[in-house]
C-alpha cells in the first residue's frame, strides 16, 4: 500500500541536497505553480491548437485557456479530497496532505506543456515519421527502447522530460519541480515498451532514472519483475488532474462548438441537461427565463454541470481511497460516474466524436498541421543526421542554443530536433514552413 505521507513530499527534482534560507510565505507547492505559470512553454500554449483553428472572429479554447481551466477544476478536487482525507485520517492534518489542491492545481498547469502544434495531429505526425515515413532507415541505428520513444511519440512524456530535462544553459533538473508534481502528470506511469496500440507512456528512456528516482522517493509500487519493462502504479493525484481534464475538455469543447454553430443552441442544452436531475433541470428553466442569451444559458449549464461532476469524482476518489493507494483502482473517475452523470457523459463523448472531431473545421487543421510537423521532422532529422551539408548548417544554426543538435548520440540528437519542433508554437511552426519552402521571407 502506498501511504500519504510518504506519497506528498515536498523534495525537489535537481534540489535535493539543497535547503533554500530565503523565507517566503508560499508553500513549495505554489511555488510549483507559480514556475509554471511565468514560464515560456506555459505562455506557449495560447498559440497551440486544442481542438479548434486559431485564430479565429470568435474565441474558442486554445491550450492556455484549457490548461487554466483544468488547473482550476483540480484545484477543487484536490481541495475536495485533502478535507476528506484529513477527516478521515486525524493524523494527516497539518501536514502536506492538506495542499492537495495546490498540487493538482499545478500539475493539471503542466499536463499539456509536451504537446506540439496543431494538436494531436502533430503527435501522430511525430511518431509516424518514424514508424510509416523516411524515419524508418532509422530504426537499425537504434535500440529498441529508443525506438518505440520516437515511433509513439507521446505529448504527456514529453511534458515529463520537459520539467524533467536539463536543457543546455538550464540548472540541473529542468524546472526543479517537487517531485508530487512531476509525478502527478504522468498519467501513463511505464516505459514506451509498453504502449501498445494507442501509443500511451508515461516516459522516455531519458527520463526513466528521473521517474524511478521519484518513484522511490514517493513510495509508488512497481507493477513490474526486474528485466521487465517498467510499469508503475499512478500516483494517487493522477487521478485528480485526469478528471479535470476529461471534466474541461468534454464541455468546453461542446462549448465551443455551440459558439461555430456546428451545435445548434438546442442540441447543446439538450445534451447538458442529460447531467441533471428533474430538480436541477427546473431550476436551470428558472434560470433561463431570466437570462435571454443564449451563450450565457449554456455557460450556465456548464459551470453548473462542472460543479456536479467535482463533487461527484470527489466522492468516488474517497470511495476508493484503499484500491487507489493498493495501485488495484482501475479506469479513469469519470468511468465510474453513475447515472445521470456517467450516461450524459458517454453521450457528450459521441456527439463530440460525429460533429466535432470530426468536422472539416478540425479536419483541415489536423492535415495542415500534419503536413507541416511531418516536412520539419523531416528536414532537421536530415540536419542532424548529414551535418556537414551546406543546408544542414544553415538549419541547425538557427536553433536555439538550449537545443543539443550536436549531441554525441543520434538518440539525442533526434531528442534535440524533438524538443525544438514540440515547443513551437502553431504559428511559428507554419512561419518556419513557409520559409523552408521559399514560400515567405522574412520582412526587410
Amino acid at each position: 500500500m502506498m501511504n500519504w505521507l510518504q506519497l506528498i513530499s515536498n523534495k525537489r527534482l535537481g534540489m535535493e541536497e539543497m535547503h533554500s534560507s530565503h523565507k517566503d510565505d508560499r508553500s513549495e507547492f505554489q511555488r510549483d505553480y507559480d514556475r509554471l505559470i511565468f514560464s515560456a512553454p506555459f505562455r506557449r500554449l495560447q498559440n497551440k491548437t486544442q481542438v479548434f483553428p486559431l485564430p479565429g472572429s470568435i474565441f474558442v479554447h486554445n491550450r492556455l485557456t484549457h490548461s487554466l481551466e483544468v488547473s482550476c477544476v483540480g484545484r477543487s478536487l484536490g481541495t475536495g479530497v485533502a478535507k476528506g482525507l484529513t477527516e478521515r485520517h486525524p493524523t494527516l492534518k497539518d501536514t502536506h496532505v492538506e495542499e492537495i489542491g495546490a498540487i493538482v492545481a499545478a500539475a493539471c498547469l503542466a499536463h499539456d506543456l509536451g504537446n506540439p502544434p496543431f494538436g494531436h495531429s502533430g503527435e501522430r505526425a511525430i511518431g509516424t515519421y518514424f514508424s510509416e515515413g523516411d524515419g524508418q532507415g532509422l530504426h537499425e541505428l537504434l535500440t529498441e527502447e529508443q525506438w518505440n520513444d520516437f515511433i509513439h511519440f507521446e505529448g504527456n512524456a514529453n511534458a515529463f522530460r520537459l520539467l524533467t530535462h536539463q536543457f543546455k544553459g538550464r540548472r540541473k533538473g529542468g524546472f526543479v519541480m517537487t517531485y508530487p508534481t512531476l509525478a502527478s502528470i504522468v498519467k501513463y506511469p511505464f516505459s514506451s515498451r509498453l504502449a501498445g496500440a494507442k501509443g500511451k507512456f508515461g516516459f522516455f528512456k531519458s527520463e526513466e532514472e528521473d521517474y524511478l528516482r521519484i518513484a522511490h522517493e514517493l513510495g509508488l509500487i512497481r507493477q513490474s519483475s526486474p528485466g521487465e519493462p517498467l510499469r508503475f502504479a499512478r500516483h494517487p493525484l493522477v487521478y485528480l488532474v485526469e478528471a479535470a481534464d476529461d471534466i474541461c475538455y468534454q464541455l468546453m469543447d461542446i462549448e465551443d462548438a455551440h459558439k461555430l454553430k456546428l451545435l445548434t443552441t438546442a442540441e447543446t442544452t439538450e445534451l447538458l441537461m442529460l447531467f441533471l436531475s428533474e430538480h436541477r433541470q427546473n431550476r436551470a428553466r428558472e434560470v433561463f427565463r431570466l437570462v435571454s442569451d443564449t451563450n450565457e444559458r449554456i455557460a450556465y449549464l456548464r459551470s453548473t454541470i462542472i460543479g456536479q461532476l467535482v463533487r461527484e469524482c470527489t466522492d468516488i476518489f474517497m470511495e476508493n481511497e484503499e484500491k487507489i493507494l493498493a495501485g488495484t483502482f482501475t479506469g479513469s473517475l469519470i468511468k465510474h460516474l453513475g447515472a445521470p452523470s456517467g450516461t450524459a457523459y458517454s453521450t457528450c463523448s459521441s456527439v463530440a466524436i460525429e460533429r466535432i472531431y470530426r468536422s472539416r473545421e478540425v479536419l483541415d487543421v489536423e492535415l495542415a498541421g500534419y503536413k507541416v510537423i511531418s516536412t520539419l521532422i523531416h528536414l532537421m532529422i536530415e540536419a542532424v543526421t548529414q551535418p556537414d551539408k551546406t543546408y544542414s548548417r544553415l538549419l541547425i544554426s538557427r536553433v536555439s542554443g538550449q537545443y543539443d543538435m550536436e549531441a554525441p548520440t543520434l538518440y539525442g540528437r533526434i531528442q534535440a530536433v524533438l524538443d525544438y519542433i514540440s515547443g513551437m508554437t502553431d504559428v511559428f511552426a507554419l512561419d518556419l514552413y513557409r520559409k523552408i519552402n521559399g514560400n515567405g521571407l522574412p520582412e526587410v
